[in-house]
């Protein structure tokens, strides 16, 4: 209960952080002498000539009801406004639209990709949690391992031993000889095969070399915190890839602009929406599979069609944002599909760096 209680936290704070990007506030300040009958603004005084102040933005007619409260709570935590029912069914079947719209100065109708990504990213935290799709926490530390390793290590010799004692006292005419040879051969295969994880446990560093950065004393320090405490490094990086997902805009972003290098019509402010939203519809897709696939719903099919739907996706997105031809946008496609797992390369790689602190 306590994780679906934190996951809907997240999820209402992931609405507001991105109705807070997505457009801006009106003051709250409503002055005594004003009157909404008045036909001026009750924030900010100006004469109203519509339904919205166009000095301000805020509404003209002003709720009083307790049901007015109801729908504020509902809109303003979730973010569930027009916007959103016109944004959502853009963003999956027609993205290049959507994008191009957007750049083109359509943007009053949709939410912004900036929001639409930052409620993406907190609803996927609050679903994982709820789902608890987390970190495990009973990893244990070096020194546990260690005993768990030992410890196995003597059941497993004391095993051996005994098959040895068995095979020795059989005559080598019987007919379960061979079987019980066999049998010892395996356990004896096992015994040094755990011998050798003891090594490579026991040694200084693990028999692990880490060149993240460089530099010695922060690559060893790294390696160090994740032997002596795996649970605690997997949590941090966990909670990092939701913290610094925004990582992922500026890191594709010159990838998008090498596709379209000699194509000055396009500009890095085009290649940001179009990420933007990108990474947004693949939050949502993700966050929908995986309710599909631990319901049982669609059981296996549900994470087959994390295989064919994003680049059917960013297929269409590729060729409508940019006015693309089949094969201009194919050989992008493929391009691209090898520039993102070098961005998710060096997100990882930042992920792990600021584990170190």
């Amino acid at each position: 209960m306590s994780e679906i209680g934190e996951a809907l936290g997240t999820a209402s704070e992931g609405g507001l952080f991105a109705r807070v990007v997505g457009r801006k506030w009106g003051g709250n300040r409503v002055p005594a002498e004003m009157d909404e009958a008045s036909g001026n603004c009750l924030n900010c005084g100006a004469e109203l000539t519509g339904n919205f102040c166009h000095e301000c933005g805020q509404k003209a007619h002003i709720h009083r009801t307790i049901s007015a409260i109801l729908h504020d709570l509902i809109h303003g935590v979730l973010h569930l406004d027009g916007k959103l029912w016109r944004t959502l069914p853009l963003l999956m079947f027609k993205p290049g639209k959507l994008t191009r719209d957007y750049i083109e100065g359509k943007r009053a109708r949709f939410v912004s990709p900036m929001a639409m990504f930052l409620f993406s990213i907190f609803l996927m935290f609050a679903v994982f949690q709820a789902l608890g799709i987390t970190t495990p926490t009973d990893l244990g530390n070096a020194a546990s391992l260690q005993a768990s390793l030992e410890k196995g290590q003597e059941e497993l010799e004391k095993r051996t031993v005994e098959q040895r004692q068995r095979v020795a006292e059989m005559s080598p005419d019987s007919p379960q000889y061979a079987s019980a040879v066999a049998r010892l051969e395996t356990l004896e295969q096992d015994l040094e095969r755990l011998g050798q994880v003891e090594a490579f446990n026991e040694s200084d560093n693990g028999g692990m070399t880490f060149k993240l950065t460089g530099i010695e004393s922060i690559d060893d320090g790294l390696v160090k915190k994740w032997r002596e405490h795996p649970e605690l490094m997997l949590y941090k990086l966990q909670n990092n890839s939701y913290k610094f997902s925004w990582l992922l805009i500026p890191l594709s972003v010159p990838f998008v602009w090498l596709l379209f290098l000699w194509r000055r019509r396009f500009k890095a402010y085009d290649h940001a929406i179009f990420v933007t939203y990108s990474l947004a519809f693949m939050s949502l897709l993700f966050i929908t599979l995986s309710i599909l696939g631990m319901s049982g719903i669609l059981g296996y099919w549900a994470f087959a069609g994390l295989a064919v739907i994003p680049p059917v996706h960013m297929y269409k997105h590729l060729r409508y944002t940019y006015d693309l031809s089949r094969f201009s946008a194919l050989w992008r496609l493929f391009a691209l599909s090898l520039f993102i797992w070098i961005v998710i390369l060096l997100f990882l790689q930042l992920l792990l760096l600021l584990g170190a602190f």
